[in-house]
């Protein structure tokens, strides 16, 4: 380790010392501003030495690529390349132009494509810089309304306000706002001022517009008093609510225009694997033989087979999108798998990730079963999908159940302590009262283990009621209850009022709650969309199959009969163009799926919703006698 170190830093001085002048060049101001906001690790200037350096070695390598490959083209191919530049570049075309000679256009060649290479390796070090900053960014503005909301509810502690500002950075939760409050923290202990700190951030952040402002506005108001701060951070979070709903308005809004891009996408590759079919008919050109890396196929099968890859890769995306513009604090759980045998098969009905593990040699099983039975191998690889899909995506439903149950109960749980803790009780107490008197339904077991962690103070109750609400929050497993209960433990700690700590909480459960219950709600419009889509391409498909493709077979015959006529014969091969419909149709059923279960619940349902979509294609074929 200490020797690969070593190697790295004699490697960044001697490129520091052959590159850092260019760091001073007024073209690179804007890369320096990016820099500040991307915060990559060394400074600018080493930075910028790395990227040249290896802009020489991308340099080197495509001039020698292209040398290579511009001496290898057997001659005809440069000749004919020769021929179609000049044709192509105005005014070059009118004039008469000498031979090249094979050595000269491999040094032009060559020339070229290494100063592209450099100068792209130099633009691309600006664009990640950019790429990273503008991350950092949307981080911010997706998770300083509720560290907003957290500095609210720790304004009314008497430890000050780095240790506010230290709360927030040690939740997780609050992503790039939590590391950029660290930052303040971190600088304000080397410079022995928390103002300073707050200073160099703002100037630095990304988030000009959002972040920057309020941390100068926060230490204004700081140095004012805790009157006004708290006044200041009521005021703020209620802004960024509201900045914050108009985003997600946003957001909803794309996602219909991304609804409506979806359907067309998938219902027109269908539509021109229809028309190619008819068209072969009329067009003889379309069944020309077409050599490809693995073997001879025809103009029309590549266009299908391309279909359906254009088909996947739009789900895909699409899924991706949907997921993207999912808010962050609404985004579905992630799970892992336990580390040991037992654990994996302990949790296989509860855990997705546990599921998963258990399902993937499963659908090996089913692979080799179906190929031994003489399946083609189209229907091996989705029956097997369906075999690892289908139960992993039935134990992610129902664990999404069972956690919906324990969020419905959390607003109830934390209504009832608050009463109690309001009446003067202690927070142990109310939550033992509340344990016994309360029938919380699938939050009960953990909310009476809470209550009895509680009960485990000895000489240092701050730290054993810290260790009870993370053991709840682990317990339960919910985001509602990772993003609610920690703004307890953390407010608690900071000698923060009980009582004003359980009204923020109370209305911080409610609205994330009913934000939860609002998004489920006008996602499940495009849950629909996607299965309407794949019902739809379905019932085109196996109408095309069952009352057109006959008919074009029996047309095609005609060339067989009559020599006159410009019919191809070969054109429409019934069993061979309804598998190939099959293909599509299929890649159709993933493709609705995965954008369906994106939508409604996450990639896990993702899986359940492509496998059922993917039962329904083959049962719907098999069964009209189409495969």
């Amino acid at each position: 380790m200490a020797d690969a170190e070593g190697a790295g830093g004699a490697l960044d001085r001697g490129l520091y010392a052959l590159f850092s002048r260019h760091a001073d060049h007024h073209r690179h101001d804007r890369d320096r501003r990016r820099y500040r906001g991307a915060g990559v690790g060394p400074s600018f200037d080493v930075f910028l030495a790395r990227v040249y350096g290896l802009s020489w070695v991308g340099f080197l390598l495509a001039t020698v690529g292209a040398a290579v490959l511009a001496l290898a083209v057997p001659a005809a191919v440069l000749d004919t390349a020769s021929d179609v530049l000049q044709r192509a570049i105005p005014v070059l075309n009118r004039l008469t132009v000498p031979d090249v000679s094979r050595t000269t256009a491999a040094v032009v060649l060559a020339g070229g494509a290494g100063i592209a290479a450099k100068r792209g390796v130099v633009w691309g070090g600006g664009q990640y810089l950019r790429w990273v900053a503008s991350a950092r960014r949307a981080s911010i503005e997706r998770t300083l309304p509720g560290a907003v909301r957290y500095l609210r509810a720790l304004g009314a502690g008497s430890d000050g306000h780095r240790a506010m500002l230290r709360k927030v950075a040690e939740q997780d939760a609050y992503g790039e706002t939590a590391r950029a409050f660290q930052t303040a923290l971190n600088r304000a202990a080397l410079t022995g001022s928390l103002d300073s700190g707050l200073r160099m951030v703002a100037r630095d952040t990304p988030s000009r517009d959002l972040l920057s402002p309020f941390l100068l506005k926060f230490r204004e108001h700081a140095a004012q008093g805790e009157d006004a701060l708290a006044g200041y951070l009521s005021l703020e979070s209620r802004m960024l609510s509201h900045r914050q709903a108009r985003t997600r308005q946003r957001a909803a809004d794309f996602l219909e225009l991304l609804a409506e891009l979806f359907i067309v996408m998938l219902v027109l590759p269908a539509l021109l694997v229809i028309i190619l079919t008819v068209m072969a008919v009329l067009a003889p050109g379309l069944s020309a033989p077409v050599a490809t890396p693995l073997g001879e196929t025809t103009v029309r099968a590549l266009v299908v087979y391309a279909s359906a890859g254009f088909v996947l890769l739009v789900g895909a995306g699409a899924a991706w999108l949907v997921g993207a513009l999912r808010p962050p604090d609404q985004a579905p759980p992630t799970y892992s798998a336990a580390r040991s045998l037992g654990g994996v098969l302990e949790e296989v009905t509860t855990n997705p990730a546990s599921a998963a593990t258990v399902c993937l040699p499963l659908a090996f099983l089913v692979a080799a079963g179906c190929w031994s039975l003489s399946y083609r191998v189209a229907n091996v690889a989705l029956f097997s999908y369906v075999a690892f899909a289908l139960p992993v995506g039935v134990v992610a439903v129902r664990r999404a159940r069972r956690d919906d149950a324990k969020d419905r109960e959390m607003k109830d749980v934390v209504h009832a302590v608050a009463g109690h803790v309001s009446l003067g009780r202690p927070f142990a107490e109310a939550v033992e009262r509340v344990a016994r008197e309360v029938d919380s339904g699938a939050l009960q077991a953990d909310v009476d283990a809470l209550a009895f962690n509680l009960t485990l103070v000895t000489h240092d109750g701050e730290d054993v009621r810290t260790a009870a609400l993370d053991r709840f929050v682990e317990e339960v497993g919910t985001p509602l209850a990772a993003q609610t209960m920690g703004l307890v433990t953390g407010a608690l700690d900071v000698g923060s009022d009980a009582e004003d700590v359980f009204e923020t909480l109370q209305t911080e459960v409610g609205r994330l709650y009913h934000e939860r219950k609002a998004l489920r709600s006008s996602l499940m419009v495009y849950v629909a969309v996607g299965w309407t889509t794949a019902l739809l391409v379905v019932g085109i498909m196996v109408a095309v199959n069952l009352y057109v493709l006959d008919g074009f077979a029996q047309l095609s015959t005609v060339a067989s009969t009559n020599a006159g006529t410009a019919l191809d014969p070969d054109a429409v091969d019934p069993e061979r163009d309804r598998f190939r419909f099959y293909l599509v149709t299929q890649a159709t059923m993933l493709a609705c799926g995965w954008f369906a279960g994106s939508a409604s619940r996450g990639r896990y349902e993702a899986l359940l919703h492509s496998a059922l979509l993917v039962t329904v294609g083959y049962a719907v074929f098999a069964g009209a006698g189409l495969l």
